[in-house]
C-alpha cells in the first residue's frame, strides 16, 4: 500500500514538474510583423510573459492548454486614440459625458493597450490616473491635452483658451507620470493660426515626447503648412482620412507633400471617430500606396454607437480597401506601440509581456460604412475570439477554456 501511495505521489510530482508553462495556445497561426513571423506556431506563457514559440509544444507541458486551430494569434491590439476619462465633451455631439469605460470597450475586442487622446489636461490628469489608469485591466497610457482643462465637460470654449496652455505645469505633470504619459494632444483648434499646435510642439520638445494633432478647422489655416513646417519626426496627425483635408493631388494620387512628410517621419493615424473617416479620401490614398501608419478608433460614446463600433471593425475597413492582413495587424499592434514610445509592446517574442489577441477571419461578402453613408464591400472580416492580458485569458468568445458542465465537477462561487 505504501509503495502504491509513493508511486502516486511521484507521478503527481513528475506531472507537476513537466508543466513548465502556465498556458499554451496550440495550433494557431502567428502573425507578428515586428519579428517577421507569419506561420503556424504554438505559444507558451509563464509568469505573464511569452516563454516559448515553437512549431509544436505539447499540451501536457502547461497547466492549461487551449486549441486555437483555424485562428490567428497576434500581439494584443493597440489603440492609440480613445477617450476613457469622464468629462469629454465634443461640440459635434452636444452636451453630456462622451467617454466610455475602458475595459468593456477594449478587452472583448482584442485590445490590450490604449492611449487616451487628450481627454485630460494637466489640471485633471491626477484624477484620471487615480480613477481610470491605475484601476483598469487594460493597459492605459495618455496623451495629455495642451489645454490645462482638457476636453472640459461643461465648457465648449475650453480648448480655445490659449491662456490655459501652461507649459511649466504641464511639464511637471509629465515628469511625475512618465510611466503612463506618452505624449501631448492638441485638438479642435478653431482659430486662424497654429497657436495650439505650436504650443504642443514646444511642450513636446521640452519633455521629449511626441505630439498628436487633431487638426481642427480646415477653412482658416493650411494643413499642408502644419505638416511641412511645424510637426516633427515622430509627431502624429490623427483623422488622416477626414474630409476635406487636401491629401490628394490634381491627379487623384497622394499629394507629394504627404509623401515627403512620411519620409521625414510624420506619422498618420486613422482616428475614425464619429466624424473623421470617409472612403472618398481613404480609398484613393490606400490605392495610391499611402497606407495609414496606425489604425485607431477615436473611441467615444458617439463613435462606438455609430458606424465606427470598435477597433476590429475599423481594421476591417482598411482590410476591405486592399491593405494586406499582415499589414493591417502591423498598423494595429507594432506601429502604434512604437509611435507611443513602447516598442516592447506589439510583438510576440520570448520574454515580452503576454498580451495576445486571438482573431478569427471570416470569409464571405461583408459591407462596411463610412461617416458619409458610403459603403465598400470586403471578402474578409476580423472577429475577436480571445484576449490574453499579461498571461491571463480575460475574454473567451467561444468558451474554449471551459469544460462541459456535466463532466467538469465544477464548483460555483458567486462573486
Amino acid at each position: 500500500m505504501l509503495r502504491i501511495l509513493a508511486a502516486a505521489i511521484l507521478a503527481c510530482t513528475l506531472s507537476a514538474s513537466a508543466q513548465q508553462y502556465d498556458l499554451v495556445l496550440r495550433n494557431g497561426h502567428v502573425i507578428d510583423p515586428k519579428n517577421n513571423v507569419d506561420a503556424k506556431r504554438d505559444v507558451a506563457i509563464r509568469d505573464g510573459k511569452i516563454a516559448a514559440i515553437e512549431a509544436s509544444i505539447p499540451g501536457s507541458a502547461a497547466k492549461q492548454s487551449v486549441d486555437i486551430t483555424g485562428l490567428y494569434l497576434t500581439p494584443g491590439l493597440v489603440d492609440i486614440h480613445v477617450h476613457v476619462f469622464t468629462g469629454l465633451r465634443h461640440n459635434a455631439w452636444g452636451n453630456g459625458d462622451l467617454s466610455v469605460p475602458v475595459d468593456p470597450m477594449s478587452i472583448p475586442y482584442g485590445v490590450t493597450t490604449v492611449a487616451d487622446a487628450g481627454s485630460s489636461g494637466w489640471r485633471d490628469f491626477p484624477e484620471f490616473r487615480r480613477r481610470v489608469i491605475d484601476n483598469a485591466r487594460t493597459r492605459v497610457f495618455a496623451f495629455v491635452n495642451i489645454i490645462g482643462a482638457g476636453m472640459a465637460a461643461n465648457d465648449d470654449s475650453a480648448e480655445q483658451n490659449d491662456h490655459d496652455m501652461d507649459l511649466d505645469a504641464l511639464s511637471k505633470v509629465i515628469e511625475q507620470n512618465r510611466d503612463v504619459i506618452v505624449g501631448i494632444k492638441t485638438a479642435h483648434w478653431q482659430q486662424p493660426n497654429f497657436i495650439s499646435v505650436q504650443s504642443a510642439v514646444a511642450a513636446g520638445n521640452r519633455n521629449h515626447v511626441p505630439v498628436m494633432v487633431d487638426f481642427g478647422w480646415f477653412d482658416n489655416k493650411s494643413y499642408k503648412e502644419m505638416i511641412e513646417a511645424i510637426l516633427r519626426p515622430g509627431d502624429i496627425s490623427t483623422h488622416v482620412f477626414r474630409m476635406p483635408a487636401p491629401l490628394l493631388g490634381p491627379d487623384g494620387k497622394p499629394a507629394p507633400y504627404m509623401l515627403d512628410a512620411r519620409k521625414r517621419g510624420i506619422r498618420f493615424d486613422v482616428g475614425h471617430g464619429g466624424g473623421s473617416f470617409t472612403f472618398a479620401l481613404a480609398e484613393p490614398m490606400v490605392k495610391g500606396g499611402f497606407f495609414p501608419d496606425s489604425i485607431s478608433t477615436d473611441l467615444h460614446v458617439g463613435s462606438a454607437t455609430g458606424v465606427m463600433l470598435n477597433l476590429p471593425n475599423v481594421m476591417n475597413k482598411i482590410l476591405a480597401l486592399g491593405v494586406p492582413l499582415n499589414e493591417v495587424i502591423r498598423e494595429s499592434t507594432t506601429n502604434p506601440a512604437t509611435e507611443i514610445g513602447h516598442p516592447e509592446l506589439g510583438q510576440i517574442a520570448v520574454g515580452s509581456v503576454a498580451d495576445i489577441a486571438v482573431l478569427r477571419v471570416d470569409h464571405g461578402t461583408f459591407g462596411f460604412a463610412d461617416l458619409a453613408g458610403g459603403e465598400v464591400s470586403g471578402t474578409e472580416r476580423i472577429v475577436p475570439e480571445m484576449t490574453v492580458r499579461a498571461g491571463r485569458i480575460v475574454f473567451d468568445l467561444n468558451a474554449r477554456t471551459a469544460v462541459p458542465w456535466r463532466e467538469g465537477h465544477l464548483k460555483y462561487s458567486p462573486r
